[in-house]
């Protein structure tokens, strides 16, 4: 939903209840025109604040788009450079550990023939 058009409604809706209620009002003509002439005040410096802060929302906005836009390549270098570190970091302990997972598969190997053979030997006897 876009701000400007709700803004728009609201402030319609408020004049309007403001103005049904001012008229249906049984009043004289003098605190008729005193009513409408405060009304009319009011509803001016209401208006006048929802622009205003309508005015501060979207420098918000503004501001929040222009930070975005300056810092997200920064993150994204800062990322990218923490990643490439990581990878150093931890590649001299990948290599370890893909040794230490070879001598465990040969380990396993030897450790079948070693059965096989005692399972041979075993049924040789029987």
């Amino acid at each position: 939903m876009k701000a400007k058009p709700f803004l728009i409604g609201l402030t319609t809706g408020i004049i309007g209840a403001a103005v049904a209620t001012i008229l249906s009002t049984p009043q004289s003509g003098k605190e008729l025109r005193t009513n409408i002439a405060k009304f009319s005040t009011d509803a001016k410096g209401q208006i006048g604040n929802v622009n205003t802060q309508a005015k501060n929302v979207k420098q918000s906005f503004v501001n929040l788009s222009n930070e975005a836009k300056n810092n997200i390549p920064q993150i994204i270098k800062e990322l990218s450079q923490s990643i490439t570190s990581f990878k150093q970091q931890i590649e001299p302990e990948t290599a370890l550990l893909k040794q230490e997972i070879e001598g465990l598969q040969k380990s396993i190997s030897e450790i079948e023939q070693n059965l096989s053979q005692f399972t041979e030997k075993d049924e040789q006897n029987k």
